[in-house]
């Protein structure tokens, strides 16, 4: 990564706070990843097609990502709509946990989960807006670290929730859940940024208004090819532990390894990914990337060992050293002058993939069942490999 880049961050007191915050946020939200399928089936009494329709409640919080981006944009303010929408990610996981009937957990997650998930994109805009006032050239690393911190939080959270859960409860997973998503306010305290004082002045192409469709049109078609990668992530979340618990009796331990696999893969491949889209281009990269999520999906799919679920994981961690690394910037750069509404869109959509790919896993798992299920993901993989191909070609991708 560059030791410049790790002194640029740790010598800030808004990217020091926003890596331990992504940290906090992430390792609570993919403890419950795993769990809140067997929430809903076992404590809850859903069926599996219901507990993968659960994903669906995510299809609001894009529509939150907007008009917290919007307004974010609009005041200059990125600090004070992340606390608000930390605390909203607290209130929905912790009603979650102590939900006692099936409908509590798909209200809350659509009417205030939402927000929740927004307040990381809130993070990303304060870093860009720092960065651009101090222009540096490991800046693409500075966000690499903080996004590294995040998939620290993958690394780690999958591993404690199993072990939780074996020992204590999926709804104890839950409100650790709520706990991290409340503990993210922390690293930042009361620290305010130089765009919260300055609200950026309105230029030729940007205003009070929000940007138009048509200036919306490439980061919308990029943020719609990673809906179809990120698609078979609800999949694997809802349907791998139970693949490998019930059918294929693995203890906690293995399962939360192979789970745990993928961001450990991950976060050793995003500085390298970096590095070699500075050669190839970052949607060339991508391209690779998204091919490996099809092979990866098809090892989960055929294998039925446990090396070949390793090496599903490991793919994955190819997919998402490559995305997790490169996106967000690229969904800033496609929309340089409202960030704040680039990076909600662009982050938020993991929702929108999540409601997508849990319904489409929803009626695969009641009609070809486990593992085959893990196909449909496959073949959104394959479309998402198509498309970025074709926008690689496009001289207004070029980057």
């Amino acid at each position: 990564m560059g030791t410049s880049a790790l002194r640029l961050t740790f010598a800030s007191p808004l990217y020091r706070g926003a890596t331990a915050s992504v940290f906090l946020s992430a390792m609570g939200f993919s403890a419950a990843a795993p769990q809140i399928a067997s929430f809903l089936v076992n404590d809850l009494g859903a069926t599996l097609s219901t507990a993968g329709l659960f994903y669906l409640t995510s299809l609001t919080a894009p529509l939150a990502g907007y008009l917290v981006g919007r307004r974010s944009d609009r005041t200059g303010r990125r600090l004070g709509p992340f606390r608000a929408c930390a605390l909203a990610g607290f209130v929905s996981w912790a009603g979650i946990a102590y939900s006692t009937h099936l409908w509590m957990p798909f209200v809350l997650n659509a009417v205030i989960g939402g927000f929740g998930g927004t307040a990381t994109s809130q993070l990303f805009a304060a870093v860009h807006d720092e960065l651009k006032a101090h222009p540096d050239p490991s800046n693409d690393k500075v966000v690499a670290v903080v996004r590294m911190a995040l998939t620290g939080g993958w690394v780690v959270g999958p591993v404690a929730g199993s072990f939780l859960a074996a020992h204590t409860s999926s709804r104890t997973v839950l409100l650790a859940t709520a706990i991290c998503t409340l503990a993210q306010l922390f690293p930042l305290g009361t620290l305010t940024t130089l765009s919260t004082a300055t609200p950026p002045q309105p230029t030729p192409t940007s205003g009070p208004h929000a940007p138009g469709v048509r200036a919306m049109l490439p980061l919308l078609t990029f943020t719609m090819l990673y809906v179809l990668v990120y698609a078979g992530e609800p999949v694997k979340y809802a349907y791998l532990p139970i693949y490998m618990n019930h059918q294929l009796d693995f203890s906690p331990g293995l399962s939360g390894a192979i789970i745990g696999i993928q961001p450990l893969v991950e976060i050793i491949l995003m500085p390298l990914a970096v590095l070699v889209a500075r050669r190839t281009g970052m949607m060339r990269l991508m391209v690779l990337g998204a091919g490996f999520g099809v092979a990866a999906n098809i090892c989960f799919a055929t294998t039925g060992t446990a090396a070949g679920l390793f090496a599903g994981q490991i793919l994955m961690g190819g997919v998402w050293g490559v995305f997790a690394a490169l996106g967000i910037i690229v969904a800033q750069r496609l929309l340089s002058h409202a960030v704040a509404t680039a990076s909600a869109i662009f982050l938020s959509s993991t929702s929108l993939a999540s409601a997508f790919g849990g319904a489409a896993g929803g009626l695969a798992a009641a009609t070809i069942g486990l593992p085959l299920v893990f196909l449909v993901p496959a073949g959104f993989g394959l479309l998402a490999v198509a498309g970025l191909a074709l926008t690689t070609r496009s001289a207004a991708h070029n980057l």
